[in-house]
C-alpha cells in the first residue's frame, strides 16, 4: 500500500470520488450568474459554454462540489471565481439562501435533473455579479442573455442535464418569466 500526501485538504483522489459518488449523495451548489440594474431588475443571465466529457459543446450554470470542511458561501465563492474570472465581484450575502435544490440522479426521469456519474444534492442560488467576467478553467466562454433569450426554446436545447429546467426555475424567482 502506497501512502499518499494530501496536498489540497478536502479533496478526494480519482478513485475516492469514483468510489464515494456510488455510495451517497454529493453536495453542489449552482449559480444563475445574473446583472441588475439600478433597482436590482435582473436585466442578463450569464450562462458558460462547456466541451462535455463526450465532446458535446453546451450552455451551462456555474456548478460544483462543495468541499469537506467549507462553507457554502465560500463553495459558491470558488466556483464563481474559477468559472468567471476573479474580477467577477460576484455579490453573495453573508448568509446566502439557495432558491430551491436541485437532486440529480444517474437514472433519467426520477426528477428532471440528470448526472450520469452520480446522485447529487444541489443548493442553487441567483447571484448578481458587477464586475469583469472572463471565462475560465474548462469554460470556453460567457455569453450574456436577456432573461427572453435564456428562456428561449434555442437556448434551453442547449442546456443539458435538467439545468434549462434550473434556469427557468431561476427566472421565474426574479420575477423574469410572465
Amino acid at each position: 500500500m502506497t501512502e499518499m500526501t494530501e496536498t489540497t485538504p478536502g479533496w478526494l483522489s480519482p478513485d475516492e470520488l469514483e468510489s464515494t459518488r456510488a455510495r451517497m449523495p454529493i453536495l453542489y451548489v449552482d449559480a444563475v450568474p445574473v446583472r441588475v440594474d439600478d433597482t436590482g431588475v435582473v436585466t442578463h443571465v450569464g450562462l458558460l459554454l462547456r466541451i462535455g466529457s463526450d465532446g458535446t459543446v453546451s450552455r451551462a450554470l456555474v456548478s460544483g462540489r462543495v468541499l469537506h470542511h467549507e462553507r457554502v458561501r465560500d463553495a459558491l465563492m470558488r466556483h464563481l471565481e474559477k468559472d468567471l474570472g476573479p474580477t467577477a465581484l460576484p455579490r453573495i450575502p453573508a448568509s446566502p439562501q439557495p432558491f430551491t435544490i436541485a437532486e440529480y440522479f444517474p437514472t433519467q426521469g426520477v426528477t428532471p435533473y440528470h448526472d450520469p456519474r452520480q446522485h447529487a444534492v444541489s443548493l442553487v442560488y441567483v447571484v448578481p455579479v458587477a464586475g469583469d467576467c472572463r471565462p475560465r478553467q474548462d469554460a470556453l466562454d460567457l455569453v450574456w442573455f436577456t432573461p427572453e433569450e435564456a428562456a428561449s426554446p434555442v437556448v434551453q436545447q442547449e442546456m443539458t442535464g435538467g439545468q434549462g429546467v434550473l434556469l427557468k426555475q431561476a427566472l421565474a424567482h426574479v420575477s423574469c418569466l410572465s
